[in-house]
Formats: structure tokens, C-alpha cells, sequence
């Protein structure tokens, strides 16, 4: 796992000096050795940066920098099967001097160009100069899992891993782009591709983008998309088939991410998915594996009971710790360093603090993200099929009256709201969801924690709706279907992988995501939905395979997320860092926001009202944001 910066200058005013710079930025996400490799051609200099946390060859034949022949990259990751595709370029006559993966890439390009791409299962953020062709390469994962930015404004191109490299470079203009905070408060993250930045974007997964360093030209290119799986005609298999395969996918999957020459944990929480890696993995070795959990004392949001009670039917070497108000106050104030954007998810505090306490052990922990997005486990879902099956009986004329007609209502005026948690943006919502086209974009509408119109009462200035994956267009799909697609394309990537991602690098732990092996994907799209979501049960297939390996009665209890006790919290002894952040004076000089409205809303709840506490959360997350990097 490593961190990778760049530029193409075709100003030509650029320095090693300043790649050096946006490289060693990087330094957490690898700290093992740098790399800078700086080159001049006719109309630009072009710069590439490498961090590395050494896991594959441990040796200097793994550093990067890393060229052959007309080829050079840069590169963050890990391609599982790279052993494989290294036998079959052998087969045809190329020769290796390290074990690296890197390596291996970079030999696969040159035999197959870009096409290489569709052989590697795994995890990555490459770059790569090809001098045959006089391009940047830049290519992300299918799924998302590593982060790759980039931008481009007077003539100065700029990627990296993460967005802080672009503050060392002298040129890049930090312009806040207000259609994305718009949206970071609508859903708590940025969707792909946009950016907090103009002219700043990220790298969609399962893309590659082409910079034509003769022309300037930009070319962004698709080579994997999540739609080609779901709408493959369903595959014809029995349940105990289907159940068979899927133990068989999940084995090779978990496996493969075991391939490591330094220690390698596993995160568990207790719940089916972390269950299913720690659970195979143990069955399938003699050592105990390591498993890390962490727990609070506040009721509803401790998992750490079941998790030890798993840990300890499997024999593993388990690691937990409890956190506590103090951790998260020590934790809150860096959050803005290590999410580089503004982030919203609160259970990165949990995140940080279990990928802590797996560094003192181990340096590549697995996480198990991604269960819920494939095999339909999140309640969202219920909500969202629920509000589609009942508007969906009446014309779409009728219900676009109806929402007209609720907006000639202040609900304000309505009575009872008061007792109703979040009634306001509950009534907002229904209007949004009222004009849906589809299942899929009514969980856009259930997913938000501010509506449309409550984001430009909030900002200073209107803001346009971005398009994003939510707007995709879906045919001769299943409702749950388009649900969990569009999840895939949008919370996964955006949220949960961004979250694990920088929780992990920020102390250079490098986080695997098992169940994110394609193959697991392409085989789960193609089931048909009974197989996922069962008599009102979800991940119905992927229970019966856990119950193989752990008792049923052990496993059967209500879903827990992995979140924290925010309301509990900020009405205690974190309340302070609300009324410093909101304070009025502050939102005054920044001239973002509409003071009064978020006054109003900070009050409200700090007063015990029912207000959402993660639109706070969101607020804060952006004040700190603001404080840090456009101070």
C-alpha cells in the first residue's frame, strides 16, 4: 500500500523540489521508502512520486518509481493474482528481477496496453507515463477501493492519492466548488466524481483517464461497470449450488487477500460479514488469525460482546478496546487532516481507533465492507422499497400534484411536529420522493439528510443539483436491484471505502476489502433477488454460508452499523466544540452559510429538540474542514 503524486507542467516552471513535496505529503501512507522521478520533454515536464509501505518483496527491487522500456509508474495497491499473470507473461519470454506486484503491472502493460487492466483482481490507483504513446495513464479499481484525484487548470495537471498533495504545488487554486458542499451536506460525502475543489475531481472507479501530453487533451474511458453484472441474464442454480459457489467465491476471495510478507489481522465487529472473513480464514489454517474490535459503553452502539463471543468460538487471537468520549476528542480535531475534504461519516472515529489498535500488531488488517451493498442487509432498503411500492400506485401527474399541494403547507404550522423526530425534513423528503422515477432514485431522496430545499436555505448562495450515479438511467431491472447498484456506485465508494481508506493510511495500515472481489459481485448480481432478500430477510444466502462455520443461534440478532453515540456526546462534553465551530461571528466573516439558519438549527438541538444530530455533525465536519485547509 502506498500514497502516488504527480503533475504534467506544460508551463515547464515546475521543480522536482515541488514533487518531492506533493509526495512526501504522503508520508503515512508510506513510510517505508520515496521515490520521485522528474522528467523534461518538449512542451512539459512531467513528475511522478511514490510513498511505499513495503508488503509485497520487502526488498529495494519493489521501489517506485518503476520503469521498463518506454514505460514508467507509480503505483498504490495490491493485485492479488498478480502470481498468476506473471506465469503467463514467463510463458512468453519476459523476465522478472523482483516479486512485486508493481512489477508484474507494469510488464502486463507493455505485453497488453491498457486492456492489462481486465486481468488484475485487486485494489489500485496507477499511473503511468508511456512514452510510446506520449500519454499520462491514470486507472482506478473496479470498486473504488483506492483513491485517485486529479486536476487541471492553466495548463498545470495535478493527480495524487489524496487532495493535500495539491496544496504543496504553488499553482493549484483552492476554490471551493459550492454545488459539492451542497451536495457533502445532502449525503454526508462527495459523490465521484466531483471534488470540494473546481477543476478538482476523482477518477470514477472502474475507469481510466488518457492525458495527451502533445495536445493537453483529456479522455476518460470506462472498463468495468457494476450494470454490465446485474443485467446478465440470472444464472440457474438450485440454492445449495448457488450457497456452494458462493462458499467456494468467498474462500478464493479471502484467500487471495492473505497474501502478505508482514502480519495480516482482520477488523471484526460480529455481524455476518466480518464473520464470514475471520470465520473462512481460521477454518482454512492451524495460527490463530488476529481480529481487532472495537466497543462503547452506551447502549445500542456495543457490538464488542458478539464480536468476542465469535472470536472466541473461533479460536482467534482477539484484540479489543473500548471507546470512550476522550478518544473521540482526540480524534475529532485530526479528522480534518486525514479526510483532506469534508467527510461526514462519524463512525471514521471507530475506524481510526480500530486501525490503531491493528498497527500495533499487524501491518494489513481486512476489513469486510461491501456485504450489505451485494447481498441487500441495510434497512435503508426496507425504507426505500417501502415508500416506492406505496407511491407507485397512483400516476405520476397525481403524485407531482400532490407534492405541489404540500408545499402550500408550512409545516411548522402542522400540529404534533414537534414530537416527531425530524419531522421537517421528513416532510421535505415526502415531496422529493413523491416526483421519483424509479426505486433507485427514491433512495437518492431517503438516503438525504438535508433536502434540495433546505441546502439553499442553508448556503448563502442557490446551488445546482450535480448529476451522479443515483441518476443513472435503469431498464429490465427489479427494484431491489437498481437499489443495491446504485448503492454500489455511490455509498460504497464514496463513504465506506473513502472512511476505511484514510483510517487505515492515516497510521500506514493498509486495509483489504475481501468482499469486493469482482468475481463475488458479478456472481451475487446474477442470483435472482429471493437468493438476497428472503421473506423480509436479508442476505439470505450470504447467512447460510456463515452458518456452515458459526452457530445460527449465535448469529441471529437484530443489525447493528458501526456508528457512535453523537446525540449522547455532543449534548455532554462535546458540546463545546459546537458553539465554538458555529459560532456566529465565525459563520459571519466566512459568508458560506445563511448564519441564522444554522444558529437555529445548533440551538435547537443543543435545547433537546428533535433535530437529526449528523446534520450537525455534516456542518461541523465542514467548519473544521474550512479551518484547516482554506485557512
Amino acid at each position: 500500500m502506498c500514497g502516488i503524486a504527480g503533475f504534467c507542467d506544460f508551463n515547464k516552471k515546475s521543480d522536482k523540489k515541488t514533487l518531492e513535496k506533493m509526495t512526501d505529503v504522503l508520508h503515512h501512507r508510506g513510510p517505508d521508502d520515496s521515490g520521485y522521478s522528474f522528467i523534461e520533454i518538449n512542451n512539459a515536464t512531467v513528475g511522478l512520486g511514490h510513498r511505499r509501505l513495503s508488503i509485497l518483496d520487502l526488498s529495494r527491487h519493489g521501489h517506485q518509481p518503476m520503469a521498463f522500456e518506454e514505460y514508467e509508474i507509480v503505483y498504490n495497491g495490491e493485485v492479488y493474482n498478480f502470481k498468476e499473470i506473471r506465469v503467463e507473461l514467463e510463458k512468453d519470454g519476459y523476465t522478472f528481477d523482483s516479486d512485486s506486484d508493481t512489477e508484474v503491472i507494469l510488464k502486463a502493460y507493455h505485453k497488453w496496453g491498457i486492456k492489462a487492466v481486465d486481468r488484475f483482481n485487486g485494489m489500485f490507483a496507477i499511473s503511468i507515463y508511456d512514452k510510446k504513446l506520449n500519454k499520462l495513464i491514470l486507472i482506478r479499481d473496479r470498486a473504488g477501493v483506492k483513491p485517485l484525484y486529479y486536476y487541471f487548470k492553466d495548463n498545470n495537471f495535478l493527480f495524487s492519492s489524496e487532495l493535500k498533495s495539491f496544496h504543496q504545488y504553488p499553482k493549484f487554486q483552492k476554490e471551493i466548488n459550492y454545488d459539492a458542499l451542497g451536495q457533502f451536506l445532502q449525503y454526508g460525502y462527495i459523490l465521484e466524481p466531483y471534488s470540494i475543489f473546481n477543476h478538482t475531481h476523482k477518477l470514477q472507479a472502474g475507469h481510466y483517464l488518457e492525458l495527451d501530453l502533445k495536445t493537453q487533451d483529456i479522455n476518460i474511458y470506462k472498463y468495468w461497470d457494476v450494470v454490465t453484472a446485474y443485467v446478465k441474464p440470472k444464472l440457474n442454480l438450485d440454492e445449495n449450488e448457488a450457497i456452494e459457489e458462493l462458499d467456494k467465491l468467498l474462500t478464493s476471495a479471502f484467500e487471495y487477500r492473505m497474501v502478505s510478507d508482514v502480519p495480516v489481522g482482520v477488523f471484526l465487529s460480529g455481524g455476518y460479514d466480518s464473520s464470514a472473513v475471520a470465520a473462512i480464514l481460521q477454518a482454512n489454517r492451524k495460527e490463530k488469525i488476529n481480529t481487532f474490535t472495537i466497543g462503547f459503553k452506551e447502549k445500542g452502539f456495543d457490538e464488542a460482546p458478539y464480536a468476542k463471543q465469535v472470536a472466541k468460538h473461533l479460536g482467534t487471537n482477539h484484540t479489543e478496546y473500548y471507546c470512550t468520549q476522550k478518544d473521540a476528542l482526540e480524534i475529532i480535531p485530526t479528522l480534518a487532516e486525514i479526510y483532506d475534504e469534508p467527510f461526514g461519516d462519524s463512525s471514521a472515529i471507530p475506524t481510526i481507533l480500530v486501525s490503531k489498535l491493528a498497527k500495533q500488531d499487524v501491518t494489513v488488517s481486512l476489513s469486510a465492507d461491501a456485504g450489505d451493498e451485494i447481498f441487500a442487509g441495510y434497512g435503508k432498503y426496507d425504507t426505500t422499497l417501502k415508500y416506492y411500492n406505496l407511491f407507485n400506485k397512483y400516476p405520476l401527474v397525481m403524485k407531482k400534484g400532490f407534492a405541489s399541494f404540500m408545499d402550500t403547507i408550512d409545516p411548522k404550522f402542522i400540529p404534533f411536529r414537534n414530537k416527531i423526530y425530524n419531522f421537517d425534513t421528513k416532510y421535505e423528503k415526502i415531496k422529493d420522493i413523491l416526483t421519483a422515477q424509479n426505486s433507485a432514485e427514491t433512495m437518492k431522496y431517503t438516503s438525504s439528510l438535508f433536502t434540495k430545499s433546505e441546502i439553499n436555505k442553508l448556503l448563502s448562495k442557490d446551488v445546482k443539483e450535480l448529476k451522479t450515479n443515483f441518476d443513472i438511467d435503469i431498464e429490465n431491472l427489479s427494484n431491489l436491484e437498481q437499489i443495491l447498484m446504485v448503492d454500489y456506485k455511490t455509498y460504497l465508494p464514496d463513504d465506506i471505502l473513502t472512511k476505511v481508506d484514510r483510517a487505515t493510511m492515516s497510521v500506514s495500515l493498509e486495509g483489504r476489502e475481501p468482499l469486493l472481489d469482482y468475481r463475488i459481485l458479478e456472481f451475487a448480481a446474477r442470483l435472482p433477488d429471493e437468493f438476497k432478500y428472503r421473506d423480509g430477510k436479508k442476505k439470505w444466502i450470504l447467512k447460510q454460508v456463515v452458518h456452515k462455520y458459526l452457530p445460527k443461534e449465535m448469529m441471529d440478532r437484530p443489525k447493528m452499523g458501526f456508528g457512535v453515540p453523537l446525540m449522547e456526546w455532543f449534548r455532554d462534553e462535546l458540546k463545546e466544540m459546537f458553539l465554538h465551530y458555529l459560532d456566529e461571528q465565525r459563520l459571519q466573516r466566512e459568508g458560506i452559510f445563511n448564519v441564522q439558519e444554522i444558529i437555529s438549527l445548533r440551538d435547537s438541538f443543543l435545547d433537546g429538540t428533535n433535530t437529526n444530530s449528523r446534520k450537525l455533525w455534516n456542518i461541523l465536519m465542514f467548519e473544521m474542514w474550512y479551518e484547516k485547509w482554506m485557512s
